[in-house]
């Protein structure tokens, strides 16, 4: 076929540049393997030689199509999804959601606002921010953003640095270009679909940061709580907790305003909980009483403060709130410059990191409870347009709130549009309420903020549940409250992130591979008796004998390091042949690692080919000098020489350069070990097509010549009938019971240098029909399939599959004598298609 003037172009480029396009091509040479069409007969089987994948077609399958980006341009707006069929009963729902989110946020929103040292009206404006402009990129509809005890206390801790600093840049201004500079940051990542970043975070570092942080910020409102002043409530934990204690005799009658206003918020929950229980039929009712104890607290304790100060107001009896502006005081365009940027820089990652994994945490949480998927991505586009659009009515950065969305999803919320509902009751609150919140008492609302805290400390049983499920990783937990604790939110926060990467590199450089064998097994019913003189009954049947179905081979480690039964008795899969399982991926960080593994088992239980491989003391390599002079050389004549080995591809899913190499080192090793042989590599349970096109430019998945001549193979195929039957695994496992695990040869001769002519096509042609008409799955008017290309006769779909090819070749190479008469050849793996 001529060459079109492109491929003429690259072909004469590749020849200048000196890259050779058939380095390692398998079918380069027409006669050095014969695995093809001479095998079928055409009325028999349909021929298939497997296309390498290219990169134009990874180019096609990457590059978003027109349809893909439209997808992507509605995805932005999840809303579009669902508004149009929004009815009165969502609408009930979303109200009774929205009040009551409403009713708790407005107190939350301003004792969170103190946390982050910024005025009280900077919550509700952030609160009202938050819920008004996510439901239009929602795919959560129980999530509430607004701010949040942990955002609140990091910014506040980022404003106290940067007045240090900078005393003339305006605080609140500040707190504003956090927001923009962060949820710029954090909208890129989801508008670009990176969502699946929050993902390298793990859950025991999430559980770390909440419960460091929850008791940070609890230990830092116990002064505000009890009316102790006289230190910085702003230092590390155990710090505060030792000024608390040098402070008390400090305390003022702000702790009768605090410590009973926290009293009653737990006793509330109590008694709804232990009601709910005893009457089941209003669980509801108590649901709502409970939801609503912030609320009642907050206006229970400002009416005992207004009848205490009504006639204090310049010099109340215990601290209050203050006046709260009326409307958006604070509405303007936010200032962003490199002045202010630079203050709070040294701080972003962390602000982005706490934004991104208390938000990311909580909607896949809630999403699983209620039966429905987020998507990361577009939530963190949520994210983003909320801090961008927040600073623009004076809103600080904020994220996801874990009790506030607790609360409404218990609460029946329907769709993301009760954030509306909840955005009309922050502004009648902004216009309508100010005046009451000046009598608010600042220990209540520390109280407030204590309560709310308190579920984020992870409980003792799930740290038991940690401990059951993974040691290691309740070591990292403690280690991050810890440095909570003794330092700093922040530095919990890198704590926990770095050790837990520490851990997930550990165990990817360290991966260890498995060798396997093979052990029959077969199903027998639960309720036999496998007691008594070792299972068998009065007859001398054992249940293995009786079992129902037919008896199969599995594949299991040698060491039972699987947790396997130890008394089991493994066999190995054939002498010389070693099948070896990689157990977490195939890539540059562990290759040497599995490798190291690999050759060491291999020369401790197999012997050199060549004994007198090295004639002369001097052709010893350093690295094996022998034995010590006037000492014998161990004999090893008991073990078996290397002949093959199986990989088991079944857990990787792509390679690189460095991990191919390392195979490619290996088999060299091993080929000058098993000297004058060559080892068969038969790779099982590849998954990906670029993983095949790597390990084929390798020169693996078909047979290495050997030195005297080309060596041709005779590999089982993998093919399946058109329609659904029995697999290849299982038709080779029924003959070999059937025979009683006696290896058959194969009547096809292989072409090589031992003389033995090879069989016509004919007769091999007939051999495979003969074959085939005898298969169960064989049936008049069905044609055949193969599974794997022709082209890649020791590419396996599975381990059976690749043990017989593997034994097969071996008996054949070490046995010159025919089949007898009338013998089985190889066995054919079959299944059912259409």
């Amino acid at each position: 076929m001529a060459q079109s003037p492109a491929t003429k172009l690259g072909h004469g480029l590749a020849k200048v540049l000196g890259i050779k396009l058939n380095y390692r091509n398998e079918v380069s040479s027409p006669d050095a393997l014969t695995r093809g069409e001479s095998v079928f007969s055409v009325a028999s089987a349909d021929t298939y030689v497997e296309e390498e994948p290219t990169s134009a077609e990874w180019i096609r399958e990457t590059l978003p199509s027109g349809h893909d980006l439209i997808l992507y341009g509605r995805s932005l707006f999840p809303f579009t999804h669902w508004i149009g069929r929004y009815n009165l009963i969502w609408l009930a729902g979303d109200l009774v959601a929205g009040i009551t989110v409403g009713a708790v946020v407005v107190p939350q929103g301003m004792a969170y606002a103190l946390l982050a040292d910024l005025p009280p009206e900077f919550g509700l404006y952030t609160s009202f921010m938050g819920v008004l402009i996510y439901w239009f990129f929602a795919t959560s509809k129980d999530i509430t953003i607004g701010p949040v005890a942990v955002m609140s206390t990091i910014v506040g801790n980022i404003l106290i640095k940067v007045h240090k600093t900078h005393p003339k840049l305006v605080l609140d201004q500040v707190a504003s270009s956090l927001a923009i500079v962060a949820g710029g940051i954090i909208c890129f990542l989801g508008l670009v679909r990176l969502g699946w970043l929050v993902d390298l975070i793990s859950l025991t570092a999430i559980s770390a940061f909440m419960t460091g942080s929850a008791i940070n910020i609890a230990v830092s409102q116990v002064p505000t709580l009890m009316g102790i002043t006289g230190f910085s409530t702003r230092d590390s934990t155990y710090k505060v907790v030792i000024h608390i204690l040098q402070h008390l005799g400090r305390t003022q009658l702000d702790a009768a305003m605090g410590l009973t206003a926290l009293a009653m918020l737990y006793l509330i929950r109590s008694a709804c909980v232990f009601a709910s229980k005893k009457k089941p039929s209003r669980q509801k009712t108590f649901f709502f009483i409970s939801t609503l104890r912030t609320a009642f607290v907050i206006l229970l304790y400002t009416l005992i403060s207004y009848l205490a100060n009504r006639h204090h107001r310049k010099k109340p009896k215990f601290k209050i709130l203050g006046t709260v502006p009326r409307g958006f005081k604070h509405a303007r365009v936010p200032t962003v410059n490199k002045t202010i940027v630079k203050s709070f820089a040294s701080q972003l990652p962390v602000s982005v990191i706490v934004l991104l994994i208390e938000h990311i945490a909580i909607s896949k949480s809630f999403g699983r409870v209620n039966n429905y998927q987020i998507n990361p991505s577009q939530e963190l586009v949520a994210i983003g347009v909320t801090n961008l659009l927040g600073p623009f009515l004076g809103a600080y950065p904020a994220t996801g709130s874990f009790s506030r969305t607790a609360i409404k999803s218990k609460a029946g919320v329907r769709t993301p549009f009760a954030g509306v509902i909840t955005a009309v009751v922050v502004l009648l609150a902004i216009y309508a309420l100010p005046a009451v919140f000046f009598y608010i008492p600042s220990s209540s609302l520390s109280a407030v903020i204590i309560h709310a805290v308190g579920d984020l400390i992870t409980p003792p049983n799930t740290v038991y549940q940690f401990w059951r499920v993974s040691p290691i990783e309740v070591f990292i937990f403690f280690a991050g409250v810890f440095v909570t604790i003794f330092s700093s939110i922040e530095n919990g926060i890198y704590v926990t992130i770095a050790v837990s990467a520490a851990v997930l590199g550990f165990r990817l450089f360290k991966a260890q591979g498995r060798f396997l064998g093979k052990v029959k097994v077969r199903s027998i019913a639960a309720d036999t008796n496998l007691g008594g003189d070792g299972g068998f009954d009065s007859k001398g049947q054992s249940p293995f004998d009786k079992g129902s179905g037919k008896t199969r081979s599995i594949f299991l480690p040698i060491d039972h390091d699987d947790g396997s039964n130890p008394e089991i008795h493994i066999d190995s899969p054939y002498p010389g042949v070693f099948i070896y399982r990689f157990s977490e991926g195939f890539n540059y960080p562990n290759a040497s690692h599995y490798f190291d593994y690999l050759t060491h088992h291999i020369f401790k239980y197999t012997r050199r080919t060549n004994a007198n491989s090295y004639p002369r003391l001097g052709d010893r390599p350093w690295n094996d000098p022998g034995p010590r002079r006037g000492r014998v050389a161990e004999v090893r004549d008991d073990l078996p020489t290397l002949k093959a080995i199986i990989l088991d591809f079944s857990s990787v899913n792509n390679v690189d350069i460095t991990s191919v190499q390392n195979l490619i080192d290996v088999r060299n090793q091993l080929d000058r070990y098993a000297s004058p042989e060559k080892v068969d590599w038969h790779i099982a349970c590849i998954n990906n097509r670029w993983t095949k096109r790597a390990l084929i430019s390798a020169g693996f998945g078909y047979p290495t010549p050997a030195d005297a001549g080309i060596h041709r193979w005779k590999p089982i195929f993998s093919v399946a009938e058109i329609g659904g039957f029995d697999s290849a695994a299982s038709a080779a496992e029924q003959r070999d019971n059937e025979k009683n695990n006696q290896r058959q040869r194969t009547r096809d001769l292989e072409h090589g240098s031992d003389g033995i002519a090879p069989r016509s096509d004919d007769s091999s042609s007939s051999d495979l029909d003969k074959r085939l008409s005898h298969s169960g799955a064989y049936k008049q008017g069905t044609k055949l399939a193969v599974v794997h290309g022709l082209n890649r006769p020791l590419f396996h779909i599975d381990l059976t599959s690749a043990l017989e090819s593997a034994i097969l070749n071996v008996e054949q190479r070490s046995d010159t004598l025919k089949p007898a008469a009338g013998e089985p050849a190889a066995p054919v793996e079959i299944a059912a298609n259409k």
